[in-house]
């Protein structure tokens, strides 16, 4: 037996279509506003939560991990494998971009590719295309706010 977080986890996964996603505190309070209302995604930012404020990297990382949540940052650090090894990890995402417009755009394009999940007629958020939980289980993706566009061209 787990822990009571590891052990809800995975039931949370199943009720919620929407992708789960753990911001570190890099990440403007403003892009998880945009995460949860426009993209409706179910964001645990961790300024929102004393216990979380001020822990380490290497423990946002597990945690992330034990919630089965992805981990939304813009910290580069998360990208040093000996410190976070891929395959001990729900999937990291590295966002990075010049303002919170560019990288609202970036999420948008995540969303719609990562989550599979674009917009369709007569639902405002599904399209009816299956989300996919943890898309980046075991693995890291880097991305700037240029990726995805060569798409929407």
């Amino acid at each position: 037996m787990g822990t009571l977080p590891s052990e809800l986890a995975a039931h949370a996964e199943r009720l919620s279509p929407r992708p789960r996603i753990y911001a570190d505190a890099n990440v403007p309070a403003g892009l998880v506003a945009y995460m949860r209302t426009r993209l409706q995604w179910d964001v645990l930012f961790v300024l929102e939560e004393e216990g979380l404020r001020r822990a380490s990297d290497l423990k946002h990382y597990r945690l992330a991990q034990q919630l089965r949540r992805t981990l939304v940052t813009m910290d580069r650090d998360y990208l040093d494998d000996r410190r976070f090894p891929p395959l001990e990890g729900s999937g990291v995402l590295v966002i990075n971009g010049p303002d919170e417009r560019e990288l609202s755009s970036l999420l948008d394009r995540i969303d719609r590719t990562l989550f599979c999940r674009a917009e369709g007629p007569g639902d405002e958020r599904g399209g009816g295309v299956e989300p996919a939980g943890l898309p980046l289980a075991g693995r890291k993706l880097h991305v700037h706010n240029d990726w995805g566009r060569e798409r929407d061209e």
